[in-house]
């Protein structure tokens, strides 16, 4: 039967390892199945004679297997999972190597077997008490995604207290075609069920989770809050709190920092904390999510930017309302809150495909849905399972730190100025082309240069074969050029998040794969190739303005049809160039492809804000052009202020103002004024608000104090870490306890000028002598 693996782990019983896989099957049952499983790992055979004496009780055999220096291996195993983590510990103080000894057994187990999540399971199997049906060693094997879809049951929970978080009120529950909750109260509420005391509403809640059975529980800082204080309140009235599909307690591990992700283990099932989905940055640039615009990360801004629908009671002062609809007695009330609270979480995860973009990036790397995001592992399982259909072992982890640090990619020294018609190529994927291209891998390194192997621009060197991490790369390439012509956007993103994290995962000193030389060569090559692409443009005759990692930005005032076409025409002389270029010089295919992505009808590249000597250079990573999209016109900002979270609402107008201004050759110079005479009068005020994000404890700001910690200090509880204050005539302070005047001339120096100043410069004119001088002056 078909089914989608929703958690896994291991467990040693009678001194036996067993692999427990926890499901959902396509007819919509939950599973458990139970194999018998015998851990293992790897030693060089030159060490085994040295270790002999402590391996007497352990099973050693002969492989065909290599390390990826070619030397042979000897595999070690045991049925007791302790025991070989006793064995690794021992060898490694004798600081003699190991081989994937750090691959926990049941990761091991889906490795072997191909697994990656969809999978097909046939067996004996029985009834349970806490799951549909029960295996005992049955056969499992790997099946396409494309043959199961998994329909995963989703539920979101929340809870309500009283404002101390001492004294349970209700738990509600919601999910597709439910919603129900538990009360402690003695009114007949509907889709409530009422109970004495907390000790009924905990054991109710708890029976009716194992009657939804859900595989995804969900909620909106469900961990830190809503789960941590329900552990507490099982263990308080002395309750097992065993929500999952075994006997054993859910573990809540909160992590110590006010903003570090905690984590939830329950038995059988996944916790997806709806606010740390919102918050991963990954998901925020999925496309079902990425417009959407919202202050900070509580509820109720996230829903209403998402959903445009929102909590019923707001405001810092609810937990005072929550009490006061409890103790009045208006529980009906209460009840709708609350639900209305699990219906936002579930709607939003929903609405932007969250679950659906877990379950992709899970079937594409075989990783849980509560570690899609965990790049590292996640990288491991598809390259171990890859070596080793090539007969190479990986190395075991070794936690290490590094002192030298990664040279990024090639940023170009911009020239700034006021340009027309602009033309930005970029290489596309640029990471995984060069890794394609140049056989950049962990299993095809080479210690020293040998005969037609290909050296990096750092002088590291790779074997010239096709490699494991190419061919990974490939396919997930062809995947999702598959996905692109079937209008499948989610997968193409779930893919194109993975490919791009492979650089990372290599640069990390936490990878069992990191070698410097090797991440080096990799934005060595960028660099390479992005400085030698600029000069090739210009021996074309076009002045290349500014490059950034993997684009190239080119001046050419030539009017928009004539400059489309020159886009074109670089593109494929540069693509053309590469091909001969690798094939000469590394006897390779080139898999880089510069492609002209767009035409920048006006472009301002700003100067620094400082001089360098008498030199004025331009700044990086901030531009703003006009683009033509659809006919219509369209202001794309990239690193100003404008699009910074931390620049009043006021600045960023005024900046997209002046510059649309600027671009269309309109004067400007009244504007400015109107502008500034318009703050000055108050006739902005509620533009002038700064939102700032916290992002430790307070009582941990001791060597600076940043304004916004000076107005959060100030609150008599922070309902967020986002703060939003006014700097006034006596310093910054919160909304909530805004009572001196607003400080017009800081706004005015430190938001207005700047921007002013930046698009001035070219005018050879200063925001000081404007405002001092009320004569109009003709800019174009």
């Amino acid at each position: 039967m078909k089914a989608f693996i929703v958690d896994s782990t291991h467990k040693t019983l009678d001194s036996k390892t067993y692999i427990q896989i926890f499901g959902r099957l396509d007819n919509g049952q939950s599973f458990l199945s139970m194999s018998e499983f015998t851990p293992y790992f790897f030693i060089e055979e030159s060490d085994l004679k040295k270790l002999s004496p402590i391996l007497t009780k352990f099973k050693t055999e002969k492989t065909n297997l290599t390390t990826f220096q070619n030397k042979k291996v000897i595999k070690i195993s045991s049925d007791n999972q302790s025991d070989m983590s006793k064995l690794v510990t021992a060898i490694h103080k004798k600081k003699i190597n190991t081989y994937e000894a750090d691959i926990k057994p049941h990761i091991r187990f889906l490795i072997d077997n191909d697994i990656l999540g969809p999978i097909d399971i046939t067996g004996e199997y029985i009834s349970s008490e806490k799951v549909d049906r029960l295996y005992h060693n049955p056969t499992i094997k790997s099946i396409s995604k494309k043959d199961f879809k998994p329909s995963l049951k989703v539920l979101s929970i929340d809870i309500e207290t009283d404002k101390k978080f001492n004294n349970l009120y209700c738990i509600g529950l919601y999910s597709k075609d439910y919603k129900k909750n538990f009360i402690i109260s003695k009114q007949k509420i509907p889709d409530a069920i009422s109970c004495k005391d907390e000790l009924e509403v905990l054991t109710k809640f708890k029976e009716e989770i194992a009657k939804i059975d859900p595989d995804i529980i969900t909620g909106w800082n469900v961990i830190e809050f809503d789960l941590n204080f329900l552990k507490k309140k099982f263990a308080e009235h002395k309750i097992a709190f065993d929500i999952g599909r075994t006997n054993e307690n859910a573990s809540i591990r909160i992590t110590s920092g006010f903003f570090r992700a905690s984590s939830a283990s329950v038995p059988g099932r996944q916790v997806l904390d709806g606010l740390s989905l919102v918050k991963d940055p990954f998901i925020k640039e999925a496309p079902s999510i990425k417009h959407a615009k919202f202050d900070s990360y509580t509820l109720e801004d996230v829903s209403q930017s998402i959903l445009g629908d929102g909590k019923l009671l707001k405001g810092s002062g609810r937990h005072n309302e929550i009490t006061t609809l409890y103790e009045t007695e208006r529980h009906d009330e209460l009840c709708k809150y609350n639900l209305q609270d699990c219906k936002l979480v579930y709607d939003i995860l929903k609405k932007t495909n969250m679950i659906d973009l877990a379950i992709e990036r899970s079937t594409l790397t075989g990783m849980p849905l509560d570690r899609i995001t965990a790049s590292i592992a996640a990288f491991d399982s598809l390259y171990i399972r890859e070596a080793r259909k090539r007969g190479l072992v990986s190395p075991t982890t070794v936690f290490s730190n590094t002192e030298e640090r990664l040279k990024g990619g090639y940023v170009m020294e911009s020239t700034p100025g006021i340009f027309h018609n602009v033309l930005v190529l970029d290489f596309k994927s640029l990471y995984p082309s060069i890794i394609k291209t140049f056989n950049i891998d962990p299993a095809s390194y080479l210690e020293k240069k040998e005969k037609d192997s290909i050296e990096s621009p750092n002088n590291a060197y790779f074997k010239n074969q096709d490699g494991i991490l190419p061919e990974i790369i490939e396919r997930l390439h062809q995947e999702r050029e598959k996905a692109k012509k079937e209008k499948r956007e989610l997968s193409s993103y779930a893919i194109k998040i993975i490919m791009n994290s492979f650089w990372g995962v290599l640069a990390s000193p936490n990878c069992r794969y990191f070698n410097f030389k090797m991440a080096s060569a990799i934005t060595g090559f960028a660099r390479f190739i992005i400085q030698l692409t600029a000069k090739k443009i210009e021996e074309m005759g076009y002045k290349v303005i500014y490059s950034d990692t993997d684009s190239v930005f080119v001046d050419t005032d030539l009017g928009k049809e004539k400059a489309n076409k020159l886009g074109e025409e670089i593109q494929s002389y540069i693509n053309k160039f590469y091909d001969d270029y690798v094939k000469k010089n590394y006897n390779r295919k080139s898999y880089l492809e510069l492609e002209f992505e767009k035409q920048y009808l006006a472009f301002l590249m700003p100067p620094l804000r400082q001089k360098t000597g008498e030199e004025e250079k331009g700044s990086k990573k901030r531009y703003a052009g006009l683009l033509e999209k659809s006919g219509k016109e369209h202001l794309e900002i990239v690193g100003l202020e404008a699009i910074r979270g931390d620049w009043t609402e006021a600045a960023k107008e005024f900046q997209r103002e002046l510059l649309n201004k600027l671009f269309h050759k309109e004067e400007f110079i009244q504007f400015i004024k109107d502008y500034v005479k318009n703050l000055r009068d108050g006739k902005m005020d509620e533009n002038l608000v700064y939102k700032k994000s916290i992002r430790k404890n307070l009582a941990q700001y001791t060597k600076t104090t940043p304004p916004h910690v000076k107005a959060a200090r100030k609150l008599d509880k922070l309902e967020s870490n986002i703060i939003k204050y006014y700097m006034t005539t006596e310093g910054p302070e919160p909304i909530q306890k805004h009572i001196h005047k607003i400080d017009y001339d800081h706004y005015i120096e430190k938001q207005i000028k700047p921007i002013a100043n930046t698009i001035l410069f070219f005018f050879h004119k200063k925001f000081d002598d404007i405002i001092a001088n009320s004569t109009q002056t003709k800019l174009f």
